[in-house]
């Protein structure tokens, strides 16, 4: 007997080469699949809700498991977190039902982008986690960014090319996009029923170019509606991004959430 367990991760990405297996490289997936094997003495996989790139931080990344009856969501929690290193956290651990997918049960997922843009995010204990800008920012040109990005679209531009299968249309669907102000900078909050590779960065890096000047307002749109990304603004850079949630229909739970 077995049962299937979804996985809360909080983990610091700065000394991890992502989330995917790779030969030789240092990843969440392979940290977490080195942990399970430790505590089950046999290869468990583990399936993420999305693969975070190299330095990308996560606060509520998902991923499922299937694992012996014996290992109850409290039991495999507090196991895991006894021999995970110390950059990788399981936050919660649930009872899910056996047709749960991390990946495609997920119905939105959101990130947030940390700006500081006060002296002291020069500081050693911030310049890690936010991106440093120096240049002044337009809140209002920001927002006006952020609010063309809500609805259905096609992100094509926003995206590294040849991701994504040939077939896919590249679309997401965008519920919620802002820039908020916080202490010492800004933060950008969006959520999506899916992201692309890059998706969020390469956002970011063209809103900042926006909002500090360097690119008309107007680019948004047109890239929107452009075929390609060859008119994207760099992305921003990784260190900065962090997976917050992934949320999945109610009714997949088998214990309260």
């Amino acid at each position: 007997m077995s049962r299937c367990v979804q996985l809360v991760l909080q983990y610091d990405g700065a000394r991890f080469s992502g989330w995917q297996r790779q030969p030789d490289e240092r990843t969440i997936q392979g940290v977490l699949e080195e942990a399970l094997e430790r505590l089950c003495q046999t290869h468990i996989p583990v399936l993420g809700a999305g693969r975070t790139d190299a330095g990308v931080h996560a606060l509520g990344q998902a991923a499922g498991v299937r694992v012996a009856e014996k290992w109850a969501p409290a039991t495999l929690r507090r196991a895991m977190n006894a021999v995970l290193p110390e950059d990788v956290w399981v936050k919660a651990a649930f009872d899910m039902r056996d047709d749960f997918h991390a990946r495609y049960s997920a119905v939105a997922r959101s990130y947030r982008y940390l700006v500081g843009t006060d002296d002291d995010a020069n500081s050693p204990f911030r310049k890690s986690r936010e991106l440093v800008y120096a240049p002044s920012l337009d809140m209002d040109a920001l927002r006006r960014c952020a609010a063309e990005l809500e609805g259905d679209h096609c992100f094509r531009a926003f995206a590294v090319k040849g991701t994504a299968p040939d077939d896919d249309d590249h679309h997401c669907d965008v519920s919620s996009a802002q820039w908020i102000e916080r202490d010492g900078g800004l933060a950008f909050i969006i959520r999506a029923n899916r992201f692309l590779h890059h998706m969020v960065r390469f956002l970011v890096g063209t809103m900042l170019d926006i909002g500090s000047g360097r690119r008309e307002a107007g680019i948004i749109s047109e890239l929107l509606a452009s075929g390609d990304n060859k008119g994207v603004s760099p992305p921003a850079p990784a260190h900065a991004l962090y997976l917050e949630r992934v949320e999945y229909p109610p009714e997949l739970y088998l214990s309260a959430t």
